[in-house]
């Protein structure tokens, strides 16, 4: 039975011959040297929890490589996921504000000062199925709540959410050359 100053003996003198060349290995791969140092370090404290030090020195050498090895490839696929992710999500952002550039730049404000605004908003209104403008109307004028909607007209609340959905794509198809207006009116 080995005692404990004999295992923290064994462990140290595998510790100082093999760290630097661990550190230098994760190193090439990972780039950056607080992160090889970390691996490296977790790499001898799995060893350390486990007890490889009975192992030989040939064993002991390969798991040292492939342990640090295979948490380096670990970092590298995460590192490599998360740089994705933020990429996708800073491309959608980019054409978000491209759009807004762009529908911004378009605004025209003579829209609001046009003295037919209100008959032009009425006729894309009327354009709605008869159900579906109903519902609009009590949500989106009179300010009533879907579920109110819902209940007043004995109807389920989905139904409701539907016609509003369908209101909403239709009057975007006609009102798309006053798309400031739809802001206003739909949201």
């Amino acid at each position: 039975m080995q005692t404990s100053s004999q295992h923290s003996g064994q462990f140290e003198a595998i510790y100082l011959t093999h760290y630097s060349r661990m550190k230098r290995f994760a190193t090439e791969y990972l780039i950056c040297e607080e992160d090889a140092e970390n691996i490296v370090q977790d790499v001898f404290l799995e060893l350390w929890e486990q007890q490889f030090v009975l192992m030989s020195h040939t064993r002991l050498f390969a798991w040292l490589f492939t342990t640090t090895k295979n948490r380096c490839l670990d970092l590298l696929r995460h590192k490599t996921v998360i740089r994705k992710g933020t990429e996708r999500i800073r491309d959608e952002y980019n054409v978000e504000l491209q759009m807004k550039l762009q529908s911004l730049e378009a605004f025209d404000e003579k829209i609001f000062t046009e003295p037919d605004i209100e008959s032009v908003v009425k006729k894309a209104i009327e354009t709605l199925p008869e159900k579906c403008r109903e519902i609009f109307v009590m949500n989106k004028i009179e300010g009533k709540k879907q579920k109110a909607i819902a209940a007043e007209l004995n109807i389920s609340l989905h139904t409701v959410e539907s016609q509003m959905a369908i209101a909403q794509k239709k009057l975007k198809e006609v009102l798309k050359e006053y798309i400031p207006l739809l802001f206003f009116l739909l949201i």
